[in-house]
């Protein structure tokens, strides 16, 4: 069974909680924090409903999981007191990891800051090691994941993550998270030269270290060095290029978890499309929606034809405008899917339809005419 999932957050009713709103997406896997992300605060893990959300797992039939370290954690920096910060709180997560029973914690290598990248990755190395030596009594691998070249993060190409590994004497419990967004956006070639690109990281890093797939489209063409996700189909990657990934012969196994914004005209409503973005995947949207979902698919194509505006061509041409002309994106910064679902407001269409469930049948027809067969 294909392993594919959300991102969740573990709210009131801590793992329960996750597992129940991965429920509501389709999930057969999903990903969590331990807590908030951006701080050091923690309810202790006994209040976190652990073992009824394995239970609900198992009716679900999830079979496993994946954490994500903090962002606040930053194993580059050449700050003593933040670079301690990240080594123990990095030991507390992956003993928090190892108490919920999973085990694999994604992390963000970390960041060189006002150093250069040769500092940031021998500092890196020595952090993990210094870390891995700490819980030697978990199982707990640390998943280190592709970036996309943002500022002075470190990982953003498979050389930088190689070099890190080879400076850890003890690396078994290094592996790795492959982000598509991250892994286009610093220059790899997914969508013309995936095997290309999977024989490179096999060579360099190793595909057996490989052990989860973060799926996610992006906003900026090969290169960009911008880390900016969007909904599956609605970026620069494309929706035929993501599903050729997620079911790629030599990733089988592994759990690919979802990533993309949440979206709507209201901050209070947004919702993410994993819903559709999972059923898309797994070959299943009739089943998950009923048949007259791709009837409506159907006749989006119909309508947006009229008004002579193909998917592709359209979402990269608005990009580009939003990118490269500040006037133009100050008038209107709307991006390709509010755009097109203007469009259909402002024609009548759909109109017993609620935001949500329009925008699930956007994000197909982003995946293009193949799946109405």
């Amino acid at each position: 069974m294909l392993k594919i999932g959300s991102h969740v957050s573990l709210s009131s009713k801590g793992l329960l909680s996750a597992a129940n709103e991965a429920d509501t997406y389709g999930s057969s896997s999903f990903m969590i924090y331990t807590g908030a992300p951006q701080n050091t605060r923690r309810k202790p893990i006994d209040t976190l409903f652990i073992e009824e959300g394995k239970e609900k797992m198992q009716t679900m039939g999830v079979e496993e999981i994946v954490v994500h370290a903090p962002y606040i954690i930053n194993l580059g920096s050449y700050k003593e007191n933040i670079y301690e910060l990240a080594v123990d709180f990095l030991q507390e997560e992956i003993r928090r990891t190892h108490q919920i029973g999973v085990r694999n914690i994604v992390l963000h290598p970390g960041a060189f800051t006002d150093m250069d990248a040769e500092f940031g990755i021998k500092r890196i190395a020595e952090g993990l090691e210094k870390v891995l030596a700490g819980v030697s009594e978990t199982d707990v691998n640390i998943a280190l994941e592709t970036m996309a070249g943002k500022g002075t993060e470190v990982g953003r190409s498979f050389e930088e993550i190689a070099q890190i590994i080879d400076m850890v004497p003890h690396n078994e419990r290094l592996t790795i998270c492959f982000d598509t967004c991250h892994t286009h956006d610093a220059g790899y070639d997914l969508i013309n030269d995936f095997d290309g690109v999977l024989e490179k990281f096999d060579r360099l890093i190793g595909l057996d270290r490989l052990t989860v797939m973060h799926i996610n489209d992006s906003k900026n063409p090969t290169g960009a060095g911008k880390d900016r996700h969007t909904t599956l189909g609605s970026g620069w990657i494309g929706y035929e290029a993501l599903s050729r990934i997620v079911h790629h012969d030599q990733l089988k196994g592994r759990p690919f978890i979802l990533e993309t914004p949440w979206i709507g005209k209201d901050a209070k409503t947004q919702r993410p499309m994993y819903e559709a973005e999972i059923a898309l995947l797994r070959g299943d949207v009739t089943g998950r929606f009923g048949a007259g979902f791709l009837e409506d698919v159907e006749k989006l194509h119909h309508f947006f034809e009229g008004q002579h505006i193909q998917a592709r061509p359209y979402i990269l041409e608005t990009w580009e405008m939003l990118k490269g002309d500040a006037k133009a994106r100050k008038a209107d910064p709307r991006e390709p899917m509010e755009r097109l679902y203007d469009m259909v407001i402002a024609e009548g269409l759909f109109t017993e339809l609620s935001e949500e469930a329009l925008n699930h049948r956007l994000t197909a027809y982003f995946a293009g005419k193949s799946i109405l067969s």
